[in-house]
């Protein structure tokens, strides 16, 4: 359990032990949680799982009311250093293990991580407010049948940091096999904004390992309403390499509503290779163009974040007046009506108010501690 209420102008900061200007990817480990709540990964018997190669702690139970403490107003910079010489074997830097309902977590930043920003294994942790800032891995990750509700994410990649397992803005499995095995990666996503390494530049370095805007597998069930996605290689993937991840869209199961992608190379993506069940490009169209889902996929980088590419150190956050991002978020969907979720009008992370502004740190290299 770890008690960090931080405030607005006070933030709580982890970071680098390294002087300005010196700080790198990896100089230390990050913020792992490891609660009791549910999960499908049990190592052990009991239903408990082993975390990262069993180095770390155990985590998981039968408490989803399990309360792993209090983070508020946190910045983690500059975390994910490698356990060991495997690849894809690092911390990132927010981990949370089967952390419970009753743990708090909201205005989080991850800046400049080894491996994901964020990733969730098992538990029903809900989380607002979180800023991803140049991972070298996915932003958001969400595996082993987390099922917790989030709200007002923002991710923005820097050009010059991919990873080679493939980077993406979002990336979800039920567990590694793409099993049945229950509870379900099923978490709800609202007012999310993703900003690919596209919004910063219009050529990527050469040899880079962006991938997708959403990765979606191995039978997750995630759940993404009111949000944007910009800027990406590649937009949406559906993935039925391994699980029924796409049958679930079918199904409603896996459900994408009123949400954006925009300026991708590629929208729509088939898992290539040994594919358990394969789901088209048309198939994508159709489930992510029905008229009932309400989403848009012909935008360009222009029209969302306007003229000028973002800025990595004083990024805008918020969208121009007449944005069509100020308007078309909805709240009617089941998954929606919990009280947790703000009910706003706008989609993706910000309307006219500037959530990072006063805990937010945009140039982590250069602070003075």
């Amino acid at each position: 359990k770890i008690m960090a209420a931080g405030t607005v102008d006070k933030p709580i900061v982890f970071t680098s032990d390294r002087p300005a200007g010196q700080r790198a990817t990896g100089d230390w480990g990050g913020v792992v949680l490891c609660g009791r709540a549910s999960t499908n990964k049990h190592d052990e018997g009991d239903g408990i799982g082993i975390a990262e190669g069993g180095i770390l702690s155990q985590y998981g139970g039968n408490d989803d009311n399990d309360n792993s403490g209090i983070l508020q107003y946190v910045r983690i910079e500059f975390p994910g250093i490698p356990l060991t010489s495997i690849a894809n074997s690092e911390i990132n830097g927010l981990t949370l293990y089967s952390v419970g309902k009753s743990t708090v977590i909201d205005h989080i930043q991850v800046s400049y991580s080894g491996d994901d920003s964020f990733e969730w294994f098992g538990g029903n942790v809900n989380a607002k407010y979180l800023v991803a800032l140049g991972g070298l891995d996915d932003d958001f990750d969400t595996d082993n049948g987390f099922s917790g509700k989030l709200q007002f994410l923002f991710g923005l990649r820097d050009p010059n940091k991919s990873d080679q397992s493939g980077s993406n803005g979002f990336e979800s499995d039920n567990d590694a096999d793409g099993s049945l095995l229950t509870p379900i990666t099923s978490p709800v996503f609202s007012n999310v904004t993703v900003y690919g390494p596209l919004t910063v530049t219009s050529t990527l370095p050469g040899g880079h390992m962006f991938q997708k805007a959403m990765h979606l597998r191995r039978g997750t069930m995630t759940s993404v309403y009111n949000s944007v996605f910009v800027g990406y290689p590649e937009g949406l993937s559906i993935d039925g390499q391994k699980g029924n991840s796409p049958t679930r869209a079918d199904q409603n199961e896996l459900q994408i509503e009123n949400t954006i992608l925009a300026g991708m190379t590629t929208n729509f993506v088939e898992k290539t290779g040994t594919v358990a069940t394969p789901y088209t490009v048309p198939q994508h169209i159709a489930y992510f163009e029905a008229a009932s889902r309400n989403n848009i996929d012909n935008m360009t980088v222009a029209d969302v974040i306007g003229g000028s590419m973002i800025s990595l150190t004083s990024p805008v956050v918020l969208p121009g007046p007449g944005s069509v991002l100020l308007t078309g978020a909805s709240f009617t969907n089941s998954r929606l009506t919990d009280p947790f979720f703000n009910a706003v009008t706008y989609r993706g992370a910000f309307g006219t108010a500037d959530w990072t502004s006063g805990w937010c740190n945009w140039d982590p290299q250069n602070a003075v501690y």
